[in-house]
């Protein structure tokens, strides 16, 4: 609790004047000292209406929540007792994850200096009808927002204070009391400094689990600020570490606010302390005081210097922390330490094999080291990154959107450094394996090459093209310091109401199977030998298992609707769909498989619906049994949280289902703790748990990360660079499917004068789609690309040729064909699953656009979504029809089959419903009648062979001689395609779709004879 202090308030204004007036009286001493001492107090918000309910960019205050109904309700009133002016802020909540309210200065203003002032106080009515013990009422955040870009983007600093009064009282908070929020910041955090000087506002986090409601007013800053809290001593680093006898060099400065100079003099007493290094025998002891006089600049540096000894023996990292003492200014946050690096022991030595590496680190580790090493924790909600080393941490991520500031290449692998350096204050200075959610590319970094996602890479059938997008993902991870992505997701995805069906490849198990080639673009050689490469990362195969398969209605998870919830199936169902990718994963070597948050019931085995991260029949049993998986297994994000019981029965559950990381994400400390204690107590075997640690160590020496755990930036002018962005576009390029080409509006002719609408055909976010930059996406221009209108500008003969009117109310007259493009915003995982806010419909806007267009001139619509969107009522008014899935962020790529640079040669890895009555619906169903049957795709590539089902004939008894994979098969198949589809044209039927899509799974599995029978029956039926 902050070091406030309150001033009650009764009910009653006229009461409350008459008391202050009493006390004025009684004591005029106090009151005149303290008025003649402190300035003035400065206005943040009175609640008169002179700030007003709004949101960026613009001056306001606005509410927000984990859900619309975590939104507070806001209202200024009239009160008769309002500490100051007429009117308060008042409010009501009741709030089930999180919520609260926000004041944000004008983002396109300068920032205020709070400098001057101590600290920041307001008028809080209680609402505790009796006095309550300090400390046990409800606990309400405060926050301050410093520096940065707006209110919005800016480093938060946080304290709280609790309501445990009845009536006003006035909280005084000064800004010694404020902390850095170590949990969520909104850009990763800036520089960890509470400036003061570029203030952009405060916000209050309301109490959880009531209804509630509250009343505020006069928020200001108040008193004088202290001269030594403008000024900050920071070391250049935490730790230094040393070879034996070498010498550490620790750089202290000068951090002042504002960049001014001091204005008293600072010293900084420093010594050697006790650490675990010996002073008799491992290091000089030093100590001294170093002087900075006023006036120093700020940035003044001196050095002061750490000397160790060498005496040859083989030894573990030893500590040599240096105590700083500091007069005149804030000290660092923590002290700095020296460390004298681990040296020659068996278990650094890199000519060894790496099993007997393992072997000799694991049996040195203590309980505590093995847990740590067990531990994932998101890096923002580090206490302190000293926690790193005080826990052994073995791993860190970022979640979506937890990014440093800023949000480049460069600052990442910075960020990751400092990380990794904090591993090498451990005894053994393991270094740690961080992980990033980067499923379409290196999505978290702005500028980085953004990927169709898999849905897209689905529809382009080219496993070579999709060993390519792992490649480039893999060099751009790697190149900011990052060895491990958890991707490729291998689920079948079975039903397009999930909201992460666009991270499906599709919804035939060989489809998914075939694109697995992505395993070998991120990691090399099956055998782990590349993976120390500094454009290579460890890949992670997952959901494991049946999260595509879920039940709609099924989810239990807030409000959705099919994510996380029940797959329900036959044990042969289980394993020709859900296993059968994981099994081909296992072969091609990847190192790391997560687990689904969904559940698993198998239909006949009695067990009902068990949690994945539970299930150790499927863990223990068939993926590190019966596949034989060598690598690890990681937790997704808090997912064992989700297991039935309390926390220690979920450590031990998941732990003994063969679980061999948990990301915690958050609550490290316990989880360590707990862990320890499970297996002291027996529950969990030692051998589980030596099993889990080898598994991890193994692939932090295959990854070369003993030897090299910091950023090897060779790579890093290759994040989004041109050569990366060209596969990009060829993935773009080779996504598209054309659904409908009547009259062959398609490609474009450049001569051609074209109007160009809808709400997707100018937004690089809506097209990159959920995980690109933040978790949940966002629409605009959230990074660097090209849209489909710029690609379509390019392609234009004459720019004037060209219109765009997003809403289409632009005159339609004179031209000679329309591009519609239209679609869904961004979503991620649940957030998007149908029903949960979401439909397959179009918007009314994009219908509009497409009446309106396609009434008056020849059109084609390019349909930019993560899944099918329900066409049926539009169809008939298109000429022309594309599904463009989510492109990236080559716009280009979708403009180069538009304008038959490159042909359409796209097919559907999902069926495309008719209605959402049909879901799900998928390809081997008995029942099948689409809107389109998978691996539908027309082509402009080549022209369709003629002779009809004489070319079918003879195209089958050529297929007897051939293999599927084959140059010769791949052409076979193509034709005999383009001869049913031609034949078909739009008059698709469940006579003509069934065996169709048959067709293109048995192509998949290599059964090319078997597909052009099913061909043939598709071209006979029509």
């Amino acid at each position: 609790m902050p070091r406030t202090r309150t001033r009650s308030r009764s009910r009653s204004r006229t009461a409350g004047l008459a008391a202050a007036a009493l006390l004025a009286a009684l004591l005029p001493f106090t009151a005149t000292s303290a008025a003649a001492d402190d300035p003035a107090p400065v206005p943040v918000d009175r609640f008169e209406g002179e700030v007003p309910f709004a949101s960026q960019p613009a001056e306001g205050i606005f509410t927000w929540g984990g859900s619309a109904t975590d939104n507070p309700t806001l209202a200024l009133k009239d009160r008769a007792d309002a500490p100051e002016g007429a009117k308060v802020l008042e409010g009501t909540y009741n709030i089930s994850a999180y919520g609260g309210f926000t004041h944000d200065y004008a983002a396109d203003q300068t920032p205020h200096n709070w400098t001057a002032s101590k600290g920041i106080r307001f008028w809080w009515y209680g609402q505790n009808t009796a006095p309550l013990p300090p400390g046990s009422g409800k606990k309400i955040n405060f926050e301050i927002k410093d520096g940065g870009a707006n209110g919005e983007a800016s480093e938060l600093w946080t304290t709280s204070f609790t309501d445990d009064w009845e009536g006003w009282h006035q909280v005084e908070i000064p800004f010694a009391d404020f902390a850095y929020r170590t949990d969520y910041q909104p850009v990763g955090g800036i520089d960890h400094i509470l400036g003061l000087d570029q203030m952009w506002g405060y916000a209050l986090t309301l109490p959880t689990g009531a209804p509630g409601q509250f009343a505020l007013d006069n928020v200001e800053l108040y008193g004088k600020a202290d001269p030594s809290l403008k000024v900050g001593v920071v070391t250049d680093a935490a730790v230094y570490p040393v070879k034996e006898g070498g010498s550490a060099h620790v750089k202290i400065s000068l951090s002042t606010t504002g960049a001014a100079p001091t204005e008293e003099p600072v010293t900084v007493a420093y010594t050697t302390g006790d650490g675990t290094a010996d002073p008799a025998k491992d290091y000089t002891p030093t100590s001294g005081t170093l002087t900075f006089p006023a006036g120093s600049a700020s940035g003044a540096s001196q050095t002061v210097t750490v000397a160790t000894t060498k005496d040859r023996a083989a030894e573990e990292a030893e500590t040599i922390p240096l105590a700083l003492t500091v007069t005149g200014a804030k000290p660092p946050a923590e002290n700095p330490q020296v460390v004298i690096n681990a040296h020659d022991l068996p278990y650094l030595n890199p000519k060894l094999p790496v099993k007997k590496r393992v072997a000799d680190l694991l049996a040195r580790m203590s309980p505590a080291e093995k847990a740590g090493q067990m531990t994932q924790a998101e890096r923002n909600a580090l206490k302190s990154q000293s926690d790193i080393a005080g826990y052994d941490l073995g791993s860190l991520l970022s979640g979506g959107g937890s990014v440093p500031t800023p949000n480049t290449p460069e600052a990442w692998a910075k960020m990751v450094d400092s990380y990794q350096l904090r591993a090498q204050a451990t005894r053994f200075q393991i270094p740690l394996i961080y992980g990033v959610d980067a499923v379409h590319g290196h999505n978290n970094v702005i500028g980085a090459t953004i990927m169709p996602h898999n849905v897209g890479l689905g529809a382009t059938r080219d496993p070579a093209l999709a060993e390519k997008t792992g490649a480039v993902t893999a060099n751009e991870v790697r190149s900011t310091g990052i060895p491990w992505d958890f991707a490729p997701c291998l689920c079948v995805s079975r039903d397009e109401r999930w909201g992460r069906a666009y991270e499906s490849y599709g919804e035939d198990p060989a489809l998914v199977s075939s694109l697995e080639t992505v395993i070998q673009g991120m990691q090399g050689k099956a055998n782990g030998q590349d993976l120390s490469r500094n454009d290579k990362v460890l890949a992670t195969a997952k959901h494991f298992v049946g999260d595509g398969g879920t039940a709609y209605g099924s989810s239990t998870t807030g409000s959705y609707t099919i994510d996380q919830g029940v797959t329900t199936v036959t044990r042969q169902e289980l394993e020709a769909v859900h296993l059968a990718p994981f099994g081909d994963a296992v072969k091609r070597g990847i190192g790391s498989v997560m687990p689904s948050y969904s559940s698993l019931d198998i239909l006949g085995d009695d067990e009902g619906p068990v949690k994945m991260h539970a299930n150790a029949a499927m863990i223990n049993g068939a993926l590190k049994g019966k596949m034989g998986f060598k690598g690890f297994v990681i937790s997704d994000y808090a997912g064992i949280d989700q297991i039935p019981g309390d926390y220690a029965s979920d450590v031990r559950t998941s732990i003994n289902a063969g679980l061999d990381m948990i990301m915690v994400p958050t609550n490290y400390q316990t989880f360590t703790a707990t862990l320890q204690d499970e297996v002291k107590a027996g529950r969990i075997a030692q051998s589980r748990i030596d099993d889990a640690v080898s598994r991890i160590l193994t692939q932090k020496f295959q990854l070369g990360l003993f030897e090299k755990p910091y950023a090897d930036t060779t790579n890093i002018a290759q994040v989004g660079s041109a050569d990366h962005r060209a596969v990009a576009r060829t993935a773009a390029a080779e996504s598209q499917v054309l659904l409908k080409n009547s009259g062959n509006v398609l490609p474009l002719k450049p001569s051609q004068k074209v109007y160009v609408a809808g709400s997707n055909a100018d937004d690089l976010g809506n097209q990159a789609g959920g995980w690109t930059v933040t978790w949940q996406g966002g629409s605009g221009k959230t990074t660097t690309g090209t849209t489909i209108l710029d690609g379509i500008k390019k392609d234009v003969t004459d720019p004037a040729s060209l219109t765009y009117s997003k809403d289409a109310s632009a005159p339609t007259t004179g031209y000679d064909v329309g591009v519609v493009v239209v679609g869904e915003k961004p979503y991620a995982e649940g957030i998007g699953d149908v029903g949960n806010g979401h439909t397959l419909s179009l918007t009314a806007a994009d219908q509009a656009a497409i009446d309106k267009v396609c009434a008056a001139m020849k059109c084609a619509v390019l349909i930019v979504s993560g899944r099918p969107q329900l066409i049926g009522d539009q169809l008939a008014k298109t000429d022309a029809l594309v599904a463009s899935w989510l492109p990236g962020t080559e716009g280009d790529g979708v403009a180069d089959v538009l304008y038959g640079k490159k042909g359409f040669t796209g097919q559907l890895p999902v069926t495309w419903p008719k209605s959402e009555a049909q879901l799900p619906i998928n390809v081997g169903d008995t029942t099948y009648d689409p809107q389109f049957p998978y691996g539908w795709g027309l082509t402009t590539l080549k022209k369709t062979p003629p002779g009809g089902e004489v070319t079918l004939r003879a195209l089958a008894l050529a297929a007897n001689f051939v293999k599927a994979d084959s140059p010769a098969g791949k052409e076979i198949a193509t034709a005999a395609r383009q001869i049913v589809q031609q034949k078909i044209a739009d008059h698709l039927t469940q006579a003509t779709s069934k065996p169709f899509a048959d067709a293109d799974h048995l192509l998949l599995t290599g059964d090319l004879k078997g597909a052009l029978a099913k061909l043939t029956a598709s071209y006979r039926a029509a």
